[in-house]
C-alpha cells in the first residue's frame, strides 16, 4: 500500500546513472596529454579542481563548463591562449562526454519500480538543463518521478522551496543521493531526512562531512538497499 505522505526525492547524477567516472577519464587523458615540464598530474589537477569551482560559481555545471575549464587550466600553466589546434585537441579529448551512452547504476530501474508502487518519488537534479534533461530522457526513467526538478545549483533554499511547492512534511521526506555537499546537508537543513549512498567516483567538489551521530541520515552500500528500508 503507498504510504500516505511519505516522498523519495532522488539525485541523479551518480545516483541513478554514472557521471562522474566519464568526466574522470577525459581528466586522466587531458593530463597525460597536458605533459608539464615541473608540475606532477597531482599537482595539476589540484589547481584543476580549483578552476572548476571558481567556474562553477559563474558558469554552472556540466560539460560547458568542463571544457572551458579545461581550457583556463591549459592557459594557467602553459601561460597563453591555447591554438586553434591545441583548442580542438582539447574538445577532442571530451567528446565521449558528448557521445557516451547512458549508463544506469545496477538494480536503479528494478528498485524505482518497487519504490514507485509504495511512495511518491521526485527526481531533484542539478546542472545545465538541457543537458540534465537529455540525460533524463535517455535513462527512461522519468516515468517514475510524479515531477522532475532540474536546478542550477542544490542549497537549503531548493529543498525549502521544494517542500513548499508540494506541501511536502519534511520529517516524511527522505532526500537519497551520493553528495554529501548537494543531497544529504541542504536536505537536513531543510529539516528532511537523508539516504546517503556513496559513489566509489562522486566528484571532489561534492565532498563533505557528514554527522557520524545524525541519525536521520540512513547510509546504504548500494541502490538496491533502499528496499529493505522503504
Amino acid at each position: 500500500m503507498r504510504l500516505k505522505g511519505q516522498v523519495l526525492i532522488f539525485d541523479a547524477d551518480d545516483t541513478l546513472w554514472e557521471n562522474n567516472v566519464l568526466f574522470e577519464r577525459v581528466i586522466d587523458d587531458f593530463l597525460d596529454w597536458l605533459e608539464h615540464p615541473t608540475l606532477d598530474k597531482t599537482e595539476i589537477r589540484a589547481i584543476l579542481n580549483d578552476i572548476q569551482a571558481a567556474n562553477a560559481v559563474t558558469h554552472g555545471y556540466g560539460s560547458k563548463m568542463f571544457l572551458r575549464s579545461l581550457g583556463d587550466c591549459f592557459e594557467r600553466l602553459r601561460e597563453r591562449k591555447a591554438t586553434a589546434r591545441e583548442r580542438r585537441q582539447i574538445d577532442e579529448l571530451a567528446v565521449t562526454l558528448l557521445e557516451h551512452r547512458l549508463e544506469l547504476i545496477p538494480g536503479v530501474a528494478e528498485t524505482l519500480t518497487d519504490l514507485g508502487g509504495r511512495h511518491d518519488l521526485l527526481l531533484l537534479t542539478k546542472g545545465d538543463m538541457d543537458e540534465q534533461q537529455r540525460k533524463v530522457d535517455a535513462s527512461q526513467l522519468e516515468h517514475h518521478f510524479s515531477s522532475v526538478h532540474i536546478v542550477a545549483e542544490k542549497g537549503v533554499d531548493v529543498y525549502r522551496r521544494l517542500t513548499e511547492e508540494h506541501s511536502l512534511t519534511p520529517s516524511m521526506t527522505w532526500m537519497i543521493g551520493n553528495s554529501p555537499k548537494s543531497d544529504i546537508i541542504p536536505a537536513r537543513q531543510a529539516g528532511m531526512n537523508a539516504v546517503f549512498i556513496p559513489n566509489d567516483n562522486t566528484w571532489v567538489l561534492e565532498q563533505d562531512e557528514l554527522d557520524p551521530d545524525d541519525q536521520r541520515v540512513l547510509r546504504l552500500r548500494g541502490f538496491p538497499e533502499l528496499l529493505e528500508h522503504f
